[in-house]
């Protein structure tokens, strides 16, 4: 039965993996004459004066051709200015036909997506039996792997798509469908589409809770050290210490122990950002080694998130921050702002979709007696309570890794834990604050303390 579901749902789910890419690749090639013999014959000339070439204009100045201008000017004389303009009508001329491709390809890719959507939703219909076979192969399949693969993919999964990286997940699916209809990738429409999936917008909540304390249930302490001020423009650094004795060991997924990993989000004021490579001195450089910072978000560059990376290694993060400057950015200004971090290490108890991990106490679901202890061929055990008022009977499940803390025939109460707790790590948040300086006020202060200096030994 099992060779027959395979034999019937491996062809068909070959179908239906390469089919969407052989429908695509073939109509692509059908529609791209028609398309652009429609394009070039029928298209009103009023929409190519008016809206088109508002949008090359527009263009024109975002991709910084105005320098273009500037060459012509100097090249040619007042008396040749007629040849300015011919210039300029060149430069034109060419962002009109690249953005005439532009629109080309969103109307290809469109158009192909929409029938490659109907040849599929019309291929599942009327293979509806080879659906229902492939549902229940791929069920089984599900079914029959092992403990360990399947927390490591319910992990791995809530984690991209609703959990603290969620962020990144959304993007990359939203960023490949946007590209696959033809459209340029724009980091503000991405984020506002990410926005409306499950993940946190902010990791700070209203109350001050930083999000990572919400899967990371033990306190712990976390450190911070920045500069007392900093001058606009400046690179420095922000020190997050994350410490934790080293000679602890956690349980992992697959149930063995393990050392424990760190990780750090650093919330910025507005502005603030992580330096550039460019700007960070050999100095820093050595202190931050190969570690890899990224922002919570594209519109979120003053959040910075680093981790998970080996805590042996790494309790003790350095930031590369380069401070804004008010005179390019005008909502920022010289002031005292706060920063505000939160570092975990170790594993988390609660999993995103709100489940325990195998990181966490599991306590007994209701009160009784252990009448029978399995254990798991794949790690792990089914306690069985017999409640003694009823005789109803509750199976408590407990993943791999975790000590027993019950025997059979033991009387024990609601609620009461079933493992020790194997949590040795847990989430910590602090804060510090630093002042943007005003290069002008510190000048004026110099100057003010050597003047007194000077009056004083005249005295």
């Amino acid at each position: 039965m099992k060779k027959k579901k395979a034999s019937a749902s491996l062809p068909y789910l070959a179908s239906i993996v390469f089919l969407p890419w052989w429908v695509s690749f073939s109509f692509n090639k059908c529609l791209e004459p028609w398309v652009t013999n429609w394009w070039n014959t029928r298209q009103s000339e009023n929409f190519l004066n008016h809206i088109q070439e508002k949008n090359v204009l527009e263009r024109f100045i975002e991709l910084e051709e105005l320098f273009l201008l500037d060459e012509m000017i100097k090249e040619y004389p007042e008396t040749h200015i007629q040849k300015l303009h011919i210039g300029i009508h060149k430069e034109t001329i060419q962002l009109v036909k690249a953005h005439n491709e532009y629109d080309l390809h969103i109307i290809l890719h469109f158009s192909t997506n929409i029938i490659c959507f109907a040849t599929l939703s019309g291929y599942f219909i009327l293979s509806n039996e080879e659906l229902i076979i492939l549902n229940s192969w791929v069920q089984e399949f599900l079914y029959n792997l092992s403990d360990t693969i399947k927390a490591f993919s319910i992990l791995l999964v809530t984690d991209l798509w609703i959990g603290f990286h969620s962020t990144h997940g959304w993007e990359l699916m939203i960023g490949s469908v946007y590209n696959d209809f033809g459209l340029d990738h724009n980091d503000q429409i991405i984020s506002g589409l990410v926005s409306t999936f499950p993940g946190y917008e902010n990791p700070r909540e209203a109350t001050g809770r930083i999000v990572c304390a919400n899967c990371h249930l033990a306190n712990k302490h976390v450190d911070i050290e920045v500069p007392q001020a900093v001058l606009p423009d400046t690179v420095f650094e922000a020190v997050v210490r994350i410490p934790y004795d080293k000679q602890l060991k956690q349980v992992l997924a697959n149930g063995k122990k393990g050392t424990l990993n760190v990780g750090a989000v650093l919330i910025l004021p507005d502005g603030f950002e992580l330096a550039p490579l460019d700007r960070i001195s050999l100095e820093l450089k050595e202190k931050i080694v190969n570690l890899s910072f990224h922002s919570y978000r594209p519109n979120k560059r003053n959040i910075i998130v680093i981790g998970p990376v080996p805590g042996q290694k790494y309790s003790e993060i350095v930031f590369p921050i380069l401070s804004p400057d008010p005179v390019t950015k005008k909502d920022v200004h010289f002031l005292k702002y706060p920063i505000y971090v939160g570092g975990n290490r170790g594993r988390g108890q609660i999993y995103p979709d709100g489940s325990k991990s195998n990181n966490t106490v599991y306590n007994a679901t209701s009160a009784g007696i252990v009448s029978r202890i399995v254990r798991k061929e794949k790690g792990g055990y089914e306690i069985t309570i017999v409640d003694a008022s009823d005789g109803h009977q509750v199976v408590d499940i407990i993943p791999l890794g975790p000590e027993l803390l019950v025997s059979e025939g033991e009387s024990i109460k609601l609620d009461q834990p079933l493992i020790s707790n194997p949590n040795v790590g847990g989430f910590g948040q602090g804060d510090a604050e630093i002042v943007l300086q005003d290069p002008l006020r510190v000048q004026d202060n110099r100057h003010t303390k050597k003047e007194n200096t000077e009056q004083g030994w005249e005295k």
